[in-house]
């Protein structure tokens, strides 16, 4: 049973200035799934294909991959991730939070070349599994 305080639905977002992985996810399950990349053009995604995907999913929570340093620190693309969350809430109206991302991206490419070997690796695919992994491991920090 959720408390009141809990999201049921999550959406997460893997920001790049090419392209932005989105997955969706259940609190209940505490899982995620990939859902699409959504191209982007110099980081700014097109407004009404995120809102789309928001408005068919009505999450409860936006979860939003902040890029760091290995060391924890921020690099360019940090400022530019929590920019583009700002947006989701301002644009949208969703509860937006950030989680840290650092080897997401590793770690996609490494699930989806042993599910499907080199042909497997493709971009977009590669940005949606990062979304959720992104979601499954603010989930993860969520019931610590």
């Amino acid at each position: 049973m959720t408390t009141p305080f809990a999201p049921a639905t999550l959406l997460g977002f893997d920001f790049g200035t090419k392209s932005i992985g989105v997955s969706t996810g259940q609190m209940i399950t505490a899982t995620a799934q990939p859902i699409a990349a959504i191209k982007a053009n110099d980081g700014i995604p097109s407004w009404d294909i995120v809102g789309k995907v928001i408005a068919e999913w009505q999450p409860d929570l936006v979860i939003v991959g902040l890029p760091l340093n290995m060391d924890g620190t921020e690099q360019p693309i940090t400022q530019r991730a929590k920019k583009f969350a700002n947006r989701l809430n301002g644009r949208f109206g969703v509860k937006v939070a950030l989680q840290d991302e650092r080897l997401t991206t590793a770690s996609a490419k490494e699930f989806i070349f042993s599910h499907g070997g080199y042909k497997a690796l493709d971009k977009g695919k590669i940005d949606s599994v990062s979304a959720a992994l992104i979601l499954e491991s603010w989930m993860e920090n969520y019931y610590e």
